[in-house]
């Protein structure tokens, strides 16, 4: 009887635990439209919800980013060669690049791929990098991948284990001619990087307006100011606390 109930137990403990990484992961779609981060019906994000990585949660195909709902996301395995072939199989781009990436990257819980306006415009440019030139900036010194190789719509297992490869143990990776990926173990800390992110690289595309020579930090203050950034871990979590919050108050139907 005792192991019985323990069962039953963990089973409702698993239960929960799913019902709120949809949650979560329904709230970074709805924020990420207030913040006009969406792109049409396009992008996804994604969610591991198994040890190894492989079952993972997923926006389904073609859904505005300001409707999605907990329930509706989809529960997809990486290892499931059927996947494509159901009647709510997800879009062709989503599944080659996400289900690559939980196939191959474990420690990539939360996966966001998006075209916001900043990013992508410094990810179109011959030069890339996210310079240091403030205290935003300098969270990405030296921690973002680059790729330089694209070659069209990433719609092939080929392009998501290439990316996979690119991505590596980074969090972060400009997408160039493209847009971006973000790699995180949480959905919290993945949506605060994607917030600053974009506010860095629009910081850096005002900066480069101006048509003044930059002021760079010199390399040793923007590791230090990395470093910074990383030791406090408790600012990402209560930053997307307080944008549900925000969302709870005006429209809180992401948790159906």
């Amino acid at each position: 009887m005792t192991n019985i109930t323990s069962i039953k137990s963990a089973r409702t403990s698993s239960d929960a635990d799913e019902w709120q990484m949809r949650v979560d992961l329904a709230a970074a779609f709805r924020l990420a439209a207030h913040y006009e981060w969406n792109e049409g019906v396009a992008n996804h994000f994604s969610l591991a919800v198994s040890n190894d990585g492989k079952k993972f949660l997923m926006n389904p195909r073609w859904r505005h980013f300001s409707k999605i709902r907990a329930s509706e996301l989809l529960l997809l395995n990486s290892d499931d060669d059927s996947t494509m072939k159901g009647p709510n199989a997800p879009d062709l781009t989503a599944w080659s690049l996400h289900g690559r990436l939980h196939a191959a990257l474990p420690q990539a819980r939360c996966i966001i791929h998006l075209h916001p306006a900043y990013a992508t415009v410094i990810a179109s440019l011959a030069d890339p990098e996210i310079k240091p030139i403030d205290q935003n900036t300098a969270r990405f010194f030296n921690r973002v991948a680059v790729d330089m190789g694209y070659g069209g719509m990433a719609n092939t297992d080929a392009e998501g284990d290439r990316l996979a490869r690119l991505m590596g143990n980074k969090s972060i990776m400009m997408m160039g001619n493209h847009g971006v990926l973000i790699c995180a173990a949480t959905v919290a800390e993945a949506f605060d990087l994607t917030y600053y992110l974009e506010r860095s690289c629009r910081n850096l595309v005002l900066a480069y307006q101006t048509g003044q020579k930059l002021h760079v930090m010199s390399p040793e203050v923007a590791e230090k100011t990395a470093q910074e950034w990383e030791a406090d871990r408790e600012q990402f979590l209560s930053h997307f606390t307080e944008m549900k919050l925000i969302m709870d108050a005006q429209d809180p139907t992401y948790k159906n």
